[in-house]
């Protein structure tokens, strides 16, 4: 068996398919149900399924619902460590996936960037055991390639995207800055207010230092939103980390697509 982690986003989707038109039914494709992610996932998850040729399975949390109910109960937003409800609802469902089903490898849908290139590297010497695939990253695959290979395959991209957020994580992410929460306030204002109060409530914040009840509205606004990609592994391991080989071989692909094998 190969797992291929299915989040939503378009890069795991298409990493998915280049999965399964390579190793055939060997491959399950998993995806981690959170009770805040957009309702137009679940379109997408269905013309995947149609597009793959097999169903998604479906995992979660048999003790939170979503980012909001881990806040409730823990009284943790975000902090050094990374955001609690990543490790809740995503992590520790994964290892439970891991310790659940036999396998030979894992599927990731890293893209073929400077920034993903060694992320892969680095989860590649960390994460040994996963012995992980880059199907995206082998191919020279970057996320505009990938939007471009959903449309040849007449699948319209989450909603999220269209609405002009870089990754389609769950609706009020404690990992975003002030552009994001400005920009979820006039997306999802319902959202916005509820985790604002959330904030109050417990005396922590998403953003550091700053209380989103307090946030000036033009804040960020003309900033492009960039959020970070809320994976099954905490990108806080991999962040600050610059492989030593990757300035050496990043405009090698051959080389690169060897170092990730």
């Amino acid at each position: 068996m190969i797992i291929s982690w299915w989040s939503a986003g378009i890069t795991s989707a298409v990493a998915t398919k280049l999965a399964i038109q390579e190793f055939g039914s060997e491959v399950k494709s998993i995806y981690f149900e959170i009770g805040s992610a957009h309702p137009d996932n679940h379109r997408f998850k269905k013309e995947c399924e149609d597009w793959y040729g097999q169903e998604i399975e479906v995992w979660s949390s048999d003790k939170y619902k979503d980012q909001f109910d881990v806040i409730e109960k823990t009284s943790y937003f975000n902090g050094p460590a990374g955001a609690r409800c990543t490790t809740e609802l995503k992590k520790k469902v994964r290892l439970k996936v891991e310790k659940t089903l036999e396998y030979e490898h894992q599927v990731f849908g890293f893209e073929y960037s400077k920034a993903e290139i060694n992320r892969a590297l680095r989860f590649k010497e960390q994460y040994t055991y996963s012995k992980p695939i880059f199907p995206l990253i082998e191919k020279g695959m970057n996320k505009s390639e990938c939007y471009h290979f959903l449309n040849e395959a007449n699948i319209k991209v989450p909603e999220m995207y269209n609405l002009g957020y870089r990754n389609n994580n769950c609706i009020g992410c404690v990992k975003g800055g002030a552009g994001y929460w400005n920009k979820i306030r006039k997306d999802f204002p319902d959202v916005f207010n509820r985790m604002a109060d959330l904030e109050a409530k417990k005396g922590n914040s998403c953003i550091r230092g700053q209380f989103l009840k307090d946030l000036d509205p033009n804040k960020g606004r003309d900033q492009k939103v960039i959020m970070p990609d809320c994976g099954n592994f905490c990108d806080i391991e991999f962040s600050d980390l610059t492989h030593p080989q990757l300035e050496m071989i990043f405009n090698e692909p051959n080389k690169i697509r060897d170092m990730v094998k």
